[in-house]
C-alpha cells in the first residue's frame, strides 16, 4: 500500500511487529540515519520485520529511492540500541530512524546513489516540516550515537549535500586549531567515556570525511571549531 507523506512524497507500508510506544511525554526531537550494512534491501527488509530478530526502524530507503514506511512515527523503533547524545541515552524513545540501503563496510561498501540521496533528503524535509522541534545538531549519524558500536552510515554519506538543504548542520569554515579535542567532542553532543579515538573517528565519518583516522590533528580541531560557531556553542576568546 502506498500513501502519501505532506509534501507528496510517497511511501510504500511495509509494516514490522517490532515497535512498542514511546515513554509518555517523550519528545520526539531526533532524526538517526543508518545504513543497513546487509547485501541486499531485501535482505535487510527481512531482517527489520523479522519478530526473532527485534530491530526495525522507522524507513528504509532503497538504491533506487523507493521509500518504505515500517514502523508509524508515534511508536518506538528499535534502531538506534545502546546509545548517547547531549547526555541523553536510550535514544529509541526520542528518535525517528531511517535505514538506507547500502552493503557497509563488511559487505562492500560504496557511495549512495543520486536517486537514493535525492529521497532521503525529502524524507527528511518531510519529518522536518512536520516536527519543528527536531534541531539541526539532532540530525545524527548512527556512528555518533554509539561510536564504539557502529560506523554507519559512513564517510561516504553525503552529510555536506543534506546540509545544503537544511538537514542537519556542516560548518561554513574551519575554525582555529586549538583545544581539547576531548572537551570539544563532549560540547557538539558526543559522550566523552570513549577511548579518543573512537570518537574523533566518529566525529570524522560525519564532519571529516576525507579523512579517517583517530588522530586529532590540527585540521580536524579546526573542523570542530568550525561546527561549534556553526552551532551557536563557540566560545569566545
Amino acid at each position: 500500500m502506498t500513501l502519501p507523506l505532506v509534501g507528496g512524497l510517497r511511501v510504500t507500508e511495509l509494516p514490522s511487529p517490532n515497535h512498542d510506544p514511546r515513554p509518555d511525554g517523550t519528545a520526539v526531537d531526533m532524526i538517526v540515519l543508518h545504513y543497513t550494512g546487509m547485501r541486499s534491501g531485501a535482505e535487510a527488509l527481512t531482517r527489520l520485520r523479522d519478530p526473532a530478530a527485534v530491530v526495525s526502524s522507522h524507513y528504509l530507503v532503497e538504491e533506487d529511492g523507493e521509500i518504505f514506511r515500517l514502523v508509524p512515527e508515534d511508536r518506538r523503533a528499535r534502531h538506534a540500541g545502546t546509545s548517547s547524545w547531549r547526555g541523553r541515552e536510550a535514544l529509541n524513545a526520542h528518535s525517528i530512524g531511517i535505514e538506507i540501503v547500502n552493503p557497509g563496510h563488511e559487505w562492500g561498501y560504496r557511495d549512495f546513489p543520486a536517486l537514493q540521496m535525492g529521497a532521503v533528503a525529502e524524507l527528511c524535509l518531510d519529518i522536518l516540516a512536520r516536527r519543528p522541534g527536531i534541531e539541526p545538531r539532532n540530525v545524527v549519524a548512527h556512528s555518533d550515537i554509539a561510536p564504539d558500536r557502529k560506523q554507519d552510515p559512513g564517510e561516504r554519506f553525503d552529510w555536506r549535500g543534506l546540509a545544503s538543504l537544511g538537514i542537519g548542520v556542516w560548518p561554513r569554515r574551519d575554525g582555529a586549531a586549538k583545544g581539547d579535542p576531548l572537551t570539544l567532542l563532549g560540547r557538539i553532543g558526543y559522550r566523552t567515556d570513549l577511548p579518543l579515538p573512537v570518537l574523533v573517528s566518529a566525529f570524522q565519518r560525519h564532519w571529516r570525511p576525507e579523512r579517517v583516522d583517530g588522530v586529532a590533528d590540527s585540521a580536524t580541531l579546526a573542523r570542530m571549531n568550525g561546527l561549534l560557531s556553526a552551532l551557536g556553542l563557540a566560545r569566545r576568546a
